[in-house]
């Protein structure tokens, strides 16, 4: 579908990447991955034609239409919600009045035979299979779904975009996308505006769709769940791999090893001739034997073991000087904006060496409580105080706002740095991997890992025992994640931590305040822990509602005994008769799904004959039926 051939991309005396080539098929899943500054976004402005390359060229078919979303861009404004979103349909309603009017035109022809009138009757056909693919559902319950999906409230679709944060308005340009189900999706870190919850609802998503992605993503778990294909780059050059992200790892390992072992015993086979050969050089009964050796040499295609960019971010936080047992305590919390209450009735107990997540949807308050403890923001009602010589470290997830964009990364310490600390700025930001040139980099030509980097490091200026962090993940690459989780693992203060990285997560914390529905509700125990015991697989079914467990205590004595038996015989009643309407709605949907399953095949390689308008129309009908059975099987196991 795409071909990347012999793709050159220099600046300056630097190149980025050098005379790299691959191909993105169809329903090709790739994960595009490297550490920040690598070229992931580059190869992705290329495939859309927004950058050229030094050299080589990109092959995309002319009728391949392509969505792309990028870390970073320009939204919308003047427009609610939904009118925003329905512009995602503008080429369709374009394509419906095409078709009314070619319908005209050929009412008043009668030259059947002409090369026009076949020309029309294609247009016409391929108009149609385009519009099949909107049928099954209409356009303002597919945007109303997908808006849902990603975590808008009904209430929230009138709303004008510009009252919307720039995270919230990436989702609106993520829901265009969708909508326009592209030939190929290209998705720049699509999950880090995501919570929870909607990353979960993308990831389905993502994994039934018919086309084509190439994705970059820092999220391990995203890419193992998503993605088929992994696409390395690292110091300018790719390495392929048929394969998701953590069984490339391990490929990855092997083949180093591979390499390492392969190459040792070459230079050990090179090192026993270059012996042999000046040992007999000048013997001349020798002689042929070591003219053998030399050519041997010659010929030799030497085995070189890939270049590794190891470089990663190095950090040792400043130890902690002791605070209070308690480092921070409310008491019947009510929390909002103007006349909005995020949450009500909070008891959030934070004791000296504890790390604690914040986990829940995007909205619930979790970003609203860090702004409490930090004294950024008063709550309407209830106590809270903060313990014994406390001293904050905050990282805000707003570092667009709060970095000056004028600054350079080394002014951006070296105008809050203090005393000794001073001497030792270089010191940090190679710790953060801004070296050499780039501490004279302005903020404003950071990328978003850069930033995040340098935010992190501006932590590192004060010796803090409460650090409060709003998802510092976002945007830092794999590695420099883990390398973080480490340095906060060994970390001898206090950590409250907001978070929809679970792998991140994951043996950091020991405890958990999960925020939902306007409550806060406290869990002990690490991620895991809290997961075991809802008994869920993953963060996402925070948000789902877990049913109220039957009382375990006696009938009421006064309640007559056979008013008990007829309640108990009515409810095994009812209970029978929706296990038989589940095991009807199963079996009838695996029907329709191996019927849908045989179309797509047929339509995907037509046989001369074969009815395609037919098939296509039978196809959307089953589609449609699948739909309902599937909500009505959904509704009913609730």
């Amino acid at each position: 579908m795409i071909s990347i051939n012999h793709l050159t991309v220099s600046y300056g005396g630097f190149t980025l990447l050098n005379d790299i080539s691959f191909h993105v098929s169809e329903k090709d899943k790739i994960g595009l991955v490297g550490k920040n500054g690598a070229g992931k976004s580059t190869v992705l402005k290329l495939i859309c034609n927004l950058q050229s390359p030094t050299s080589g060229k990109i092959d995309v078919p002319a009728d391949c239409n392509i969505g792309y979303l990028p870390q970073i861009m320009e939204h919308s404004k003047g427009k609610t919600v939904i009118e925003e979103t329905m512009t995602a349909f503008s080429h369709i309603y374009e394509l419906e009045a095409e078709l009314a009017r070619i319908g005209e035109a050929l009412a008043e022809r009668d030259d059947y035979e002409s090369k026009e009138y076949g020309r029309m009757i294609v247009r016409m056909n391929d108009i149609n299979d385009i519009l099949g693919m909107y049928r099954n559902e209409s356009p303002m319950a597919a945007a109303e779904k997908t808006l849902v999906g990603l975590g808008f409230r009904k209430e929230d679709f009138d709303r004008p975009t510009e009252t919307f944060s720039q995270g919230w308005n990436m989702r609106i340009e993520l829901a265009k996308i969708l909508l326009r189900k592209p030939d190929v999706l290209l998705l720049d870190e699509p999950t880090n505006h995501l919570d929870i919850e909607s990353i979960q609802w993308f990831e389905d998503y993502l994994k039934i769709y018919k086309g084509s992605i190439v994705l970059i993503s820092h999220d391990r778990k995203f890419l193992d769940n998503v993605t088929n294909r992994t696409v390395e780059i690292m110091l300018g050059k790719i390495y392929d791999y048929k394969v998701p992200y953590s069984k490339y790892l391990e490929l990855r390992k092997e083949r180093i090893e591979q390499q390492k072992a392969a190459y040792e015993n070459q230079q050990r086979m090179i090192e026993k001739n270059e012996e042999f050969i000046e040992r007999f050089r000048y013997k001349p009964t020798k002689s042929n034997q070591v003219q053998s050796r030399i050519k041997a040499l010659e010929r030799l295609e030497r085995i070189e073991i890939d270049e590794q960019d190891n470089s990663s971010i190095n950090v040792k936080f400043p130890p902690a000087p002791r605070s209070g047992d308690i480092v921070f305590e409310a008491k019947d919390l009510r929390v909002g904006y103007g006349s909005k209450v995020v949450f009500d009735n909070a008891d959030i107990t934070i004791k000296r060496g504890e790390k604690v997540a914040l986990v829940g949807r995007n909205g619930e308050g979790k970003t609203t409580l860090m702004r409490v403890v930090t004294g950024e923001l008063a709550p309407f009602s209830g106590t809270y105080r903060s313990g014994h010589n406390v001293n904050i470290g905050y990282y805000a997830q707003n570092q667009e706002d709060i970095l000056d964009k004028n600054d350079t990364v080394y002014d951006t310490l070296d105008k809050i740095a203090v005393g000794d600390i001073r001497t030792k700025l270089r010191d940090i930001l190679g710790a953060f991997l801004f070296r050499g040139e780039d501490i004279d980099k302005k903020v404003a030509v950071l990328s978003g890992g850069e930033r995040a980097r340098l935010a992190m490091a501006k932590l590192m200026l004060h010796p803090y025992n409460l650090l409060a962090l709003d998802e510092p993940t976002n945007h830092m690459d794999i590695r420099s994640k883990d390398i973080l989780k480490s340095a906060l693992q060994k970390y001898d203060g206090t950590l409250l931590i907001v978070s929809h990285d679970r792998d991140f997560l994951d043996g950091l914390v020991d405890k958990v305040y999960e925020f939902r529905g306007g409550r806060v509700k406290e869990h002990l125990g690490g991620i895991a822990d809290f997961l075991e015991r809802l008994k869920i697989e993953s963060l996402h079914e925070l948000e789902k509602s877990i049913p109220d467990l039957p009382s375990a205590g006696p009938e009421k004595k006064n309640k007559p005994v056979a008013e008990q038996r007829r309640r108990q015989n009515a409810d095994r009643n009812a209970d029978k008769k929706l296990k038989n309407k589940i095991a009807a709605l199963e079996k009838n949907i695996a029907r329709l799904e191996a019927e849908i399953s045989g179309l797509e095949q047929r339509l995907s390689a037509p046989e001369e004959g074969d009815d395609i308008m037919g098939m296509t129309q039978k196809y959307l009908e089953l589609k449609n039926e699948l739909d309902r059975d599937m909500d009505l099987w959904a509704s009913s196991a609730d």
